[in-house]
């Protein structure tokens, strides 16, 4: 794979590093004001000197990439699933003001253990049984299965009516 600028160690290594540093500890010492009221240059010295020493360590800079990777992950998973719930409970969405009370918690956990597969998938840890299911050439096993569904709905909405009609 082609390396890009971007990826260049000096800007990985020390330019990100530090300026997430420094942005951070600049940050907070200006909320805080913690070294005094429009102290702009004392807070970016402090956090300058801060992101300075951050960059010489080695394992705190591992530690934060570790962390912001899992955070980037995280808020992917997180906007995923709150896309799928929204698509389903949004302002035109489903209208939970009739349905049983538990249909909530059983779309929530469809969503959820979807999204669990997803990243199993997408992670590539998830595909011994995951893999035969997802995977190429499984055209024939989802048709298959959407006839199954779409049959077991259409039992359950005439089975539904015959008993309350």
């Amino acid at each position: 794979m082609a390396e890009t600028i971007l990826q260049h160690p000096v800007l990985t290594k020390f330019a990100y590093p530090f300026l997430l540093m420094f942005f951070i500890v600049f940050a907070i010492l200006e909320k805080t004001k913690v070294l005094g009221d429009d102290k702009k240059q004392i807070n970016a010295l402090v956090a300058f000197v801060i992101g300075l020493i951050f960059v010489s360590a080695a394992y705190p800079k591992m530690v934060m990439g570790n962390m912001i990777l899992f955070l980037t992950i995280a808020i992917i998973v997180l906007f995923v699933g709150l896309m799928l719930w929204g698509f389903i409970a949004g302002d035109k969405g489903l209208d939970f003001s009739k349905a049983p009370p538990t249909l909530k918690w059983v779309i929530g956990i469809v969503i959820v253990v979807g999204l669990i597969l997803a990243v199993l998938w997408a992670s590539g840890l998830g595909l011994g049984w995951l893999g035969n299911i997802l995977g190429p050439n499984t055209e024939a096993f989802w048709t298959n299965a959407a006839f199954i569904v779409m049959i077991a709905v259409a039992l359950a909405v005439v089975l539904a009516k015959t008993k309350s009609g």
